[in-house]
This record gives C-alpha cells, structure tokens and sequence, in this order.
C-alpha cells in the first residue's frame, strides 16, 4: 500500500476529504517521528511498538570484492507487531 492509497483508505474509512486525511496522516508521521528522535519509543496498542535501538558496530564483506568492511554503529527504527495484530495476520 502506498501512502496516497493509504490516504485515499483513510478519506473512505473517516468520511473525510483526502486533503483532510493527508493532513492527518501527516500530523499522525510528524508526531512518530518527533516523539521515536526524542523519547525512542511509541506504542499503538493492539497494533505494535516501534521503537530506536543502537545497531553495534560490525564488519561486513562487500559483495563484489569479497573484502571485509567496516560498518559503522547506528541508530535504527524495529518495530514489534502487538498482539491483536499478530492474530489478524495469523
């Protein structure tokens, strides 16, 4: 799904304008953001966390010559499903 698919779900689902659910959905993305850069965690329950976890240094190989690499540590974004999701995919 993309996000003007999504948008267009949520236009339906709402009873709203698609103008008013990209605002929306854009409100909702800034707040994520906002919120995983500051506190590092959000929680939709039912739905699932997304949550910043530090990636540790390690070394890879580059495909094409086969030499090992350097990969740098970082910050990356994981997100658990929560339980009511996992039932409905199940």
């Amino acid at each position: 799904m993309t996000k003007a698919e999504l948008i267009a779900a949520m236009a339906a689902k709402a009873g709203l304008t698609k103008a008013a659910a990209e605002r929306a959905l854009n409100a909702i993305l800034d707040a994520v953001q906002n919120t995983l850069t500051r506190e590092g965690k959000v929680t939709f329950t039912g739905f699932g966390t997304l949550a910043v976890e530090k990636r540790r240094e390690r070394t890879g190989r580059n495909p094409r010559t086969g030499k090992p690499l350097r990969i740098p540590a970082a910050h990356v974004v994981k997100f658990r499903a929560g339980k009511t999701l996992k039932k409905a995919v199940h």
